[in-house]
């Protein structure tokens, strides 16, 4: 059985250019294949180039362009599940996507590096290496998209990028880790389940803006945004969901104007609920109609962009935010 690793740019791909000044997305598929020994022996690959991209880069239209791809890939009976190689500074983004939009039972597994093909401690090769050994290991099949870096395999439903720069940077944001590939072995823990869209919707609902909540923080930046008609709004609130009441209070103008709000926490774990019922409290939140969520705030966008492009309203959006 073969696996389908889709290159598509970021660190992986990248050496330091002395004219550029700084380290830029130049290899392509095979180049980084060549720096991967052992590879064959863990199973056939069949290399895709989609492109040699910074994962910054990525709008939802290339997601979903991605996750059409991999849909034609894995409905193919010789492959086994699918890697997507990519910059890592928004692999917690891109995982989820991938994850509502992919319907295959067969894995598909996320990787990148933490550092280029230029520095000695380069780690392109074991991450490509360990996320082929997870695309083709039957025990990972119905666990959706997975993220595999540095031997930790999590799940891109919780999948948070932790530091800048350490190699062990992806974690669960709640929860244990799925498993660790440890000697070329893929050692399993718990098993999840997963959400993934009816149908994957032609387009992403745009735009769809996040804003964090910050000590002070009235309605302006919220106010701002009605110019560009959004179809969504994510609010990262402090704590458990609370902000300055002039912040609810254009989120309200918003929501009477038929954009779906969506209200999460900007904190490092933990999810929102309905606590507080002072001005801009959780509770007067909820009452206003935002959708609470227990996505962080960038998996939130996420989801509202393609949930609501997938025309989903009421209880099936909901589920998609994990509400």
């Amino acid at each position: 059985m073969t696996v389908a690793v889709v290159f598509t740019g970021g660190t992986i791909a990248s050496r330091v250019d002395p004219v550029a000044g700084g380290a830029v997305p130049v290899l392509r598929g095979a180049d980084i294949i060549a720096r991967t020994p052992g590879l064959a022996e863990i199973a056939p690959v069949e290399a895709i180039d989609w492109g040699v991209v910074p994962a910054s880069h990525l709008g939802f239209g290339q997601l979903i362009e991605i996750a059409r791809l991999l849909e034609v890939t894995l409905e193919r009976p010789e492959i086994s599940g699918a890697v997507v190689v990519q910059g890592t500074d928004t692999i917690e983004e891109t995982s989820f996507a991938f994850d509502l939009l992919v319907r295959s039972d067969k894995p598909v597994v996320v990787t990148g590096a933490m550092r280029t093909a230029s520095e000695p401690d380069y780690d392109g090769p074991r991450n490509l290496a360990d996320a082929v050994l997870c695309a083709g290991s039957p025990q990972l099949r119905g666990q959706g998209t997975l993220v595999v870096l540095d031997g930790l395999v999590v799940g891109g439903d919780v999948v948070v990028k932790t530091h800048s720069t350490a190699m062990d940077t992806f974690q669960p944001r709640d929860g244990e880790a799925l498993g660790r590939v440890v000697d070329a072995r893929v050692h399993l823990g718990p098993r999840r389940s997963r959400v993934v869209l009816p149908a994957p919707p032609a387009a992403a609902a745009e735009p769809v803006h996040l804003i964090t909540a910050v000590t002070g923080m009235d309605g302006t930046l919220v106010r701002l945004t009605a110019s560009t008609n959004p179809a969504g709004l994510v609010v990262a609130a402090t704590g458990t969901g609370n902000t300055h009441p002039e912040l609810l209070s254009a989120a309200s103008e918003l929501i009477a104007r038929g954009t779906a709000v969506v209200l999460t926490t900007r904190c490092a774990g933990g999810h929102v609920a309905p606590a507080y019922a002072f001005p801009g409290g959780g509770v007067q939140w909820a009452r206003a109609g935002a959708l609470l969520s227990r996505l962080s705030g960038p998996k939130a966008r996420i989801a509202l962009g393609l949930g609501l492009g997938a025309g989903l309203e009421g209880d099936a959006l909901a589920q998609v935010l994990h509400a």
